[in-house]
């Protein structure tokens, strides 16, 4: 027992050497057990985020305003997809099968992004999904992408690619609705006051209240810290809001000459544990529509399943 101890302690030296260097985890190498831990729980909160995203979209497939803006949609919402499968194949190279992980959403028992239970109320969520939420999303990958963990890395290269798609769509929805006229851009202005607070909170808690930021931040699975990540959606996104002469819904907003940063009143962490626990707007609705979408489809899988089956025995019979 001590001398397995000592193994052990011995391949984690090992391994928090490669993580200093700078070198990528694969999935044949050793790995401490948390590490591991970390990443399926990571990796698959990011593609159910994923998969539950195309929820609150996939409603205004048919309202869009134009044919043009409902195969734009349609693209997207299709993106999100392909972006959940990538994810979900990173993580089953970490021994999570992906019936595990499905089990654990529709169970309640995993977490996916908080904002992705509030309601789409207008054609300028659309936009603003785009603009705030993918830009937020935009600003934490890109950093990923460079984590120590190759799979999840290289597969946030390419969604990190397409979500740039993403964010410029929503800001062409908002600035052609801004220039419609007063109407329109009442509507852009109602929608960013209610989606303003809740994409801050899609940043995660300030790390002295995270549990994970620590190890995350240790083995690089993190290189930048929730606060600094929405330090710099804030500083970017401000003024963009300003460009386009939006109110910000923020009475305590004002600019920091010495740090050349804009500071915010606190987040309502009330409501984001509420959400992230269940008990937001449309946490119930999200899930059992998720929940439906699985079990409709489970003929699909029984058939695919039959035919690799078959196709097995062939293969074994004619070898």
């Amino acid at each position: 027992m001590i001398e397995k101890s000592e193994n052990i302690a011995s391949l984690e030296e090992q391994f928090n050497q490669r993580i200093a260097n700078g070198e990528t985890i694969e999935p044949n190498d050793w790995m401490p057990e948390k590490y591991r831990k970390q990443l399926v729980r990571l990796i698959s909160q990011h593609a159910h985020s994923e998969i539950i995203g195309m929820l609150p979209e996939g409603n205004w497939i048919t309202r869009a305003p134009s044919l043009r803006r409902k195969l734009a949609l349609l693209a997207k919402v299709q993106d999100e997809a392909g972006h959940g499968h990538y994810l979900y194949s990173s993580a089953e190279t970490l021994g999570t099968s992906r019936e595990e992980m499905f089990d654990q959403l529709h169970e309640g028992k995993a977490k996916y992004s908080s904002i992705f239970n509030y309601p789409t109320l207008s054609w300028a969520d659309m936009g603003m999904i785009g603009w705030l939420v993918d830009g937020a999303a935009i600003i934490n990958q890109t950093t990923m992408a460079k984590c120590s963990y190759g799979p999840y890395s290289r597969a946030l290269i390419r969604i990190c690619k397409e979500e740039n798609f993403h964010k410029k769509q929503g800001m062409e929805i908002i600035a052609t609705l801004i220039a419609s006229g007063e109407k329109g851009k009442a509507m852009v202005q109602e929608s960013f006051t209610r989606f303003w607070w809740p994409t801050l909170m899609m940043f995660g808690p300030h790390d002295s209240n995270s549990p994970n930021s620590a190890d995350m931040m240790k083995w690089k699975i993190k290189l930048k810290s929730n606060d600094e990540l929405r330090q710099r959606f804030i500083d970017m996104t401000v003024d963009q809001a300003l460009a386009w002469e939006l109110r910000i819904p923020d009475d305590k907003l004002k600019f920091n000459e010495t740090t050349r940063s804009w500071e915010t009143g606190e987040i309502d962490w009330e409501e984001f544990n509420a959400v992230i626990n269940g008990s937001g707007p449309c946490n119930h609705e999200r899930l059992e529509a998720r929940r439906n979408a699985h079990d409709n489809g489970k003929w699909v899988r029984d058939a695919a399943r039959a035919f690799e089956e078959k196709q097995r025995l062939k293969n074994k019979s004619a070898a």
